[in-house]
C-alpha cells in the first residue's frame, strides 16, 4: 500500500506536500475533474469523517484534517487505519475483509502477487468483483479500467518496492521493525486469524446466487 498509494508517508512533513495541493488546486480551477492523487492521511480523513467527491470544500477540510492527523498520530499508526477503513470492493472495508473475501486467506499470508493486485483496487473499488472460485475477476466483462489499476499494481509494485529497499525497507519508512508473524501467539479472536462472519455471510449469499 505504501509503495502504490504514498511512497513519502513516511518521509513527509505533514499530511501532503504543499507543491502537489496547489497543483491540484489549479488543475480543478481549471476544470479538471479527474484530479487525484491523494495521500494515504487524506484519503483517511476522507474514508473516516467525509464524503465521497471531489469538491472544493471537501478537499479543503481534507486537507485540514489530514495535517492534524499527521501530527497527532505516527505514520504507522495512519497507515494501521488505513487498512483498516479502506475501501476494497463494493460495500467491503478493511484488509481484514479484503483478504477473506478475495482469498480466503488473513492479510500475512497473502501472496507477494495478490497483496500487489490489492493495493490497485484502491482506485476504483466500486468496479471490482470477485472471481467465482476466489482472486479478483479480470474477465472480459469486467470493468476495463478498474482491472488496469490491478494489474499495474501487480505488475510496477515490485520495482517501486526495491526501490524503496524491499519490503524490509518500505515499511521501515513509517517505523515498521517487525512482521505480523512476529505477533502470531499474541493473535485473539478478533485478531483477522479466522473469517469474519460478514465475509462467509457475504460469500454465502453470493455463491448461493450463482
Amino acid at each position: 500500500m505504501i509503495a502504490h498509494e504514498d511512497q513519502r508517508l513516511g518521509m513527509r512533513a505533514g499530511g501532503f506536500e504543499i507543491s502537489d495541493l496547489t497543483s491540484k488546486a489549479r488543475e480543478y480551477m481549471d476544470g479538471d475533474a479527474g484530479v487525484g492523487g491523494s495521500t494515504i492521511p487524506q484519503q483517511l480523513v476522507k474514508n473516516i469523517c467525509l464524503w465521497p467527491g471531489r469538491s472544493a470544500i471537501r478537499k479543503g477540510l481534507e486537507a485540514v484534517m489530514a495535517t492534524e492527523f499527521s501530527y497527532s498520530m505516527s505514520d504507522q499508526r495512519i497507515l494501521e487505519l488505513y487498512l483498516n477503513y479502506a475501501q476494497f470492493g463494493p460495500g467491503l472495508y478493511g484488509v481484514c475483509a479484503a483478504s477473506w473475501y478475495y482469498f480466503n486467506t488473513p492479510p500475512w499470508f497473502m501472496s507477494e502477487y495478490n497483496a500487489n493486485q490489492l493495493s490497485g483496487v484502491l482506485p476504483r473499488p466500486a468496479y471490482i468483483e470477485r472471481a467465482a472460485d476466489g482472486g479478483i475477476y479480470l474477465g472480459p466483462d469486467a470493468d476495463q479500467l478498474a482491472i488496469e489499476k490491478v494489474n499495474i499494481a501487480a505488475r510496477f509494485n515490485p520495482g517501486s518496492i526495491a526501490a524503496l529497499g524491499g519490503w524490509e525497507g518500505t515499511v521501515a519508512t513509517v517505523g515498521i521493525t517487525d512482521t505480523a508473524l512476529d505477533h502470531s501467539e499474541d493473535r485473539g479472536e478478533d485478531s483477522c486469524s479466522t473469517m469474519p462472519d460478514s465475509v462467509a455471510e457475504r460469500l454465502e449469499t453470493e455463491l448461493g446466487q450463482r
